[in-house]
């Protein structure tokens, strides 16, 4: 995102703790005011800190509050607020006959349970903007689904799985049964998409998705293909798997972004990155 807005020709500013800098003590100590917020802050949202270490949900909340009090006590100009597509029911993504997430399947006065605690923080921070909203901030919600990247960290399936292939292992490992299914994302075009989104003003809710689904194990299958080798597939299905079946339905971006990357051609490109 820094980058993209820095090629854009924006001043930027950016607070990550892994840098030293902690995003809760900006929000308590600085008054500086932004044309644009965003707000991407999270603590280990990968699926094995969703499923088992639900200590993190009491800091992503932590985030959101100072962010969102921060920003209409300061009068900031708008917000970006990165949602999830975990705030989805649980329920509607057991299987593809439910088709693809409409942002309005989300009732934000009737929510239904969502995807773990994670999906919990983020339904309360959507929640949160709702409220700043009311106090004139204008706050723009986005929910990127499986979002991916060349330099991701290997805690995500999307890394894991290219790296397994990048060095040829065999037996080669997925965690589940290798049938789950997702709208993979590249994030050029979440980020892309994100400012689209921003720029139209809209104060909907607007999926980051490209409405199409693979499965881990054909996303495992294409990376060992495009590193020209076939191992023997093992599936952990003891080891955290997530829902069946969690596809966007891309209408509503669609009016405002069309995503470009394909997931052969962003697997082909993390195959190629060299280095660590």
């Amino acid at each position: 995102m820094l980058d993209a807005l820095d090629r854009s020709g924006w001043a930027t500013a950016g607070i990550d703790i892994s840098h030293g800098y902690d995003a809760v003590g900006y929000f308590r100590t600085q008054s500086a005011h932004w044309d644009l917020v965003v707000h991407a802050a999270a603590s280990a949202p990968h699926r094995a800190a969703i499923d088992s270490e639900p200590k993190h949900m009491a800091r992503n909340l932590q985030l959101d509050a100072a962010m969102f009090d921060w920003a209409v006590r300061t009068g900031q100009e708008r917000v970006l607020y990165l949602s999830s597509s975990a705030a989805y029911p649980m329920n509607v993504q057991t299987g593809p006959g439910w088709g693809r997430l409409h942002e309005d399947i989300i009732d934000l006065d009737d929510a239904r349970e969502p995807d773990a605690v994670y999906g919990w923080t983020k339904l309360t921070g959507e929640r949160l903007a709702a409220e700043a909203r009311r106090t004139g901030l204008p706050v723009t919600v986005v929910r990127p689904f499986s979002g991916y990247g060349e330099d991701q960290s290997e805690d995500f399936p999307f890394r894991a799985l290219v790296e397994r292939a990048r060095r040829r292992e065999d037996p080669f490992v997925i965690w589940g049964d290798g049938n789950q299914v997702r709208d993979w994302i590249h994030i050029d075009d979440v980020v892309a998409g994100s400012l689209a989104v921003v720029e139209s003003g809209t104060e909907d809710p607007v999926n980051l998705c490209t409405g199409s689904g693979w499965s881990m194990a054909e996303l495992a299958h294409i990376a060992c293909d495009q590193a020209g080798y076939r191992p023997r597939f093992d599936y952990l299905t003891d080891r955290p798997a997530g829902v069946a079946y969690r596809v966007g339905d891309p209408s509503r971006l669609h009016r405002l972004y069309g995503p470009e990357v394909t997931l052969p051609e962003g697997i082909a490109r993390a195959l190629l990155r060299a280095g660590p």
